[in-house]
């Protein structure tokens, strides 16, 4: 999948936020920590770890959209480091239970906010393509459920949010 287009609605719409919020200082580990959250409410969705409950998963469409929050993110995390040059969403099929694919993605995401080197950006994005393909989700479906997301959120912007 071509990230270019992301990156570029992500710089958009980074440059956006920053400059109506008039934030001048580095953003790196907001970002960072706003991408685990997004992670874990992902978690949270997907129930996949509460063994001791019966409740199913949420709606599908409600766990796309809290998996491309976390795109948000992870583009403009790389934006932030000048990796937006990663042309390609690379490809490493992990085929693992989804709470380890949890556990893995969160421990990649934190050795990235520590080492932010385009290996460890390419850790997290295969990581990510893991969950996704482990939900089911296809390029498409994240492609447009980001394009629906992005709107929203300059909406949410232009609301005061």
């Amino acid at each position: 999948m071509k990230l270019k287009p992301l990156f570029n609605m992500q710089r958009n719409l980074d440059t956006y936020i920053q400059t109506e919020k008039n934030i001048t200082h580095d953003v790196f580990l907001e970002k960072g920590l706003a991408l685990l959250v997004e992670l874990a409410e992902l978690a949270n969705e997907t129930r996949c770890f509460k063994f001791w409950s019966s409740k199913g998963p949420s709606e599908k469409d409600v766990i796309l959209e809290e998996y491309v929050d976390s795109i948000h993110f992870l583009l403009s995390l790389g934006i932030e480091k000048g990796l937006d040059d990663l042309e390609n969403w690379p490809v490493q099929f992990e085929d693992e239970p989804l709470t380890l694919l949890f556990i893995h993605t969160q421990s990649s995401i934190n050795q990235f906010l520590q080492t932010p080197t385009m290996d460890n950006y390419k850790v997290v994005w295969s990581r990510y393509g893991a969950v996704a393909t482990n939900l089911g989700f296809t390029h498409d479906q994240i492609v447009q459920a980001y394009l629906d997301k992005n709107e929203k959120n300059y909406e949410r912007q232009r609301s005061g949010y």
